[in-house]
Formats: structure tokens, sequence, C-alpha cells
């Protein structure tokens, strides 16, 4: 399929500041992660800490609440901070909470059902 990369705003919503990137659609990620100086810059809340899996090991990341932004559609998200990314990547729950999934065969995101069962 490929890679998938969208235009994206990363907000604070306390301050209503953001910042516009290029992200990476990261299927094999839970939860979105951002570089430190995206965060920094950002000055975004820190809800607390989590142990995630990586290709590199066990690492405990920094959680905060922001913003995000794709295709016109604005979610609140629960963001991990890296210093190991310098993009950043788009995970499963924004993505769904966005209400887009990749779709296989053109490579770019398509809206999604949202199921309420």
């Amino acid at each position: 399929m490929g890679h998938v990369w969208v235009e994206a705003l990363i907000g604070n919503p306390i301050t209503g500041r953001s910042v516009s990137a290029r992200a990476f659609i990261d299927t094999g990620a839970t939860y979105s992660v951002i570089p430190r100086r995206v965060f920094e810059e950002l000055q975004l809340p820190v809800i607390g800490r989590r142990i995630v899996v990586t290709a590199r090991g066990s690492v405990e990341l920094d959680e905060c609440l922001g913003v995000i932004e794709v295709m016109g559609r604005r979610a609140y998200s629960h963001i991990l901070v890296s210093e190991d990314v310098d993009t950043p990547l788009i995970g499963t729950v924004t993505l769904e909470t966005l209400g887009f999934e990749v779709d296989p065969i053109t490579g770019r995101l398509k809206e999604a059902k949202i199921f309420l069962l």
C-alpha cells in the first residue's frame, strides 16, 4: 500500500496555538506521537506518562492532550511525546476519532463507518 502522509494541524486546546505539519499515518501505532520540539513549541498540557512498546523496546513517554485536525476534521487526542521521532505520527485512536480509515486500494484516507453497537 505504501506510506500515507497528510497535512495536519496540531494544537493546544487551552491556548489555541497550533502548528502545521506533514504527518505520517501509522496504522501500527495506537496513539499519535509528536517530536519533543513540537510539544515544547505548543506547550501542551502533560496529563501523565505511558509505557509503550517501540521497535527499540519499551519506553516511558509523556502523554499530553492536544487537538489534531486533518482534512477539515478536528478531534481532541491523547498524544505521546518522543525524542526519537522527527515527524508527527497519527495513530489509530486519533484516526478513528476523526472518522477516517486508510483505503488500501488508493493509499489515501477515506471516511470510515462509525459504529455504536
